[in-house]
């Protein structure tokens, strides 16, 4: 073959990696742009309806409060559970065939779903869309893996905290939307909203995203051993970022079930409207907290930064327990959020940093499963303890986020948090 003139390069046949020095001065913002309305539409999508489950199963004919709430737990739970299950294995399957692949399967399969969801006529098949629902979700930490690929190493930090950002706020504004939405076209009918809202992200995610090469496991050197999930666990620090992230949404989510009846306790009269105000708090300050720590990153050890995070929520759940009034309750909870944001902006980059591209699919997949059991253990532990005492809920939540601390300081290896995201080009 003869020798292409120089100057004249190859043409490529697909899209060039942000690894590898990548994408154009604005193709890699317009893909996390993808990502971010993707994130934010589907999340918001989800928590149109979801909050007002329990209505719906009254209306599907449950009378008894204790049954409707049973039929709710179980149909809300039964999707997470199942996701921490399946992430592993699906973004192993991402790793190899492509994460866009899978992501618009996901999506595909919450129209579908969604759409159903609102011709249901009894709680059991509600619940076993739900159980199917479990089986393709999980596209969120295939949402960080693709932005982590898309983006120049330099802002693969930025990258990961503009999608969480989106996941954050989209559920603070979807019960909102959602309340809104069912009240002018009634709650079977909001299914069928939320089903278009999960149409427009998988239309936009079609249209906007280009996948780059990174995404298929490297073949190039035959010798060596396929990387399987022990591998992956063994990636250094790998497995303490797993407790990090178990453990800031284990105290994060122990709020939702105690927070409105602590409010109650202060003598507030409209609990409902103070509660939501106090999560939108929480979500806007987490979502400050992963848009500025992932631009003050750079240069700082990782494993102060995710300690630091970890005592100052503490702090701000101690002080929320106590709080005599609302004003310090809000306080509390802004810095609380910021708090929990930055700490797992920190966590998801210094785990991206440790992985090689080819299984960022594997690896967000381990450590959805440590987020999705926080999620799903959380309620129900706090709900026992509440049944003690509320206050006992803020105490342990203080209590685990300082042994998370203590334990970041005494077992993470120290990273500088700039060369994280940099040592994804040498992993």
């Amino acid at each position: 073959m003869r020798e292409r003139p120089s100057g004249k390069p190859a043409p490529a046949a697909a899209r060039p990696s942000a690894e590898a020095g990548g994408p154009d001065g604005h193709g890699w913002k317009r893909d996390v742009g993808a990502l971010m309305a993707a994130s934010f539409i589907g999340f918001a999508g989800f928590t149109l309806v979801m909050p007002f489950l329990p209505l719906y199963v009254a209306e599907l004919g449950v009378t008894d409060v204790g049954a409707i709430a049973t039929w709710t737990g179980v149909a809300l739970g039964i999707t997470p559970a199942i996701t921490a299950l399946l992430a592993p294995l699906w973004g192993r399957l991402a790793d190899r065939i492509g994460r866009k692949l899978l992501v618009v399967r996901s999506l595909v399969s919450f129209v579908v779903i969604m759409g159903a969801m609102a011709f249901v006529t009894h709680p059991w098949q509600l619940l076993a869309l739900r159980i199917v629902q479990g089986v393709f979700a999980g596209y969120g930490n295939l949402c960080l893996a693709m932005a982590a690929d898309c983006a120049p190493k330099q802002q693969v930090p930025q990258a990961l905290s503009l999608v969480q950002t989106s996941q954050r706020l989209g559920p603070a504004l979807g019960p909102v939307l959602g309340g809104v939405v069912a009240g002018l076209v009634g709650l079977r009918q909001a299914f069928l909203v939320t089903a278009a809202f999960y149409a427009v992200a998988l239309v936009q995610l079609l249209v906007l995203y280009r996948e780059p090469r990174v995404h298929r496991a490297p073949s190039r050197d035959r010798r060596s051993a396929p990387l399987t999930f022990r591998s992956v666990l063994a990636f250094e620090n790998f497995v303490i970022l797993m407790g990090v992230i178990f453990g800031v949404q284990f105290v994060d989510r122990s709020l939702g079930p105690v927070l409105p009846l602590h409010i109650a306790a202060m003598g507030v009269r409209d609990v409902a409207f103070t509660s939501g105000v106090m999560f939108s708090v929480i979500g806007l300050a987490a979502a400050a907290g992963h848009h500025v720590t992932a631009k003050r990153m750079r240069g700082r050890s990782s494993r102060a930064l995710i300690s630091r995070a970890a005592l100052a929520a503490a702090a701000a759940v101690a002080a929320a327990g106590v709080a005599p009034g609302l004003w310090t309750l809000a306080g509390a909870a802004g810095v609380f959020g910021y708090a929990v944001g930055a700490a797992m902006t920190v966590a998801y980059t210094t785990a991206a940093g440790g992985m090689p591209a080819s299984v960022r699919g594997t690896g967000f997949g381990l450590l959805t499963s440590a987020s999705l059991v926080g999620v799903a253990a959380s309620p129900m532990i706090s709900g026992l303890l509440a049944g003690i005492d509320l206050r006992a809920v803020f105490i342990t939540d203080a209590v685990v986020l300082c042994v998370l601390a203590l334990s970041v300081r005494r077992v993470m290896a120290e990273t500088p948090a700039a060369a994280a995201s940099l040592a994804m080009e040498d992993a």
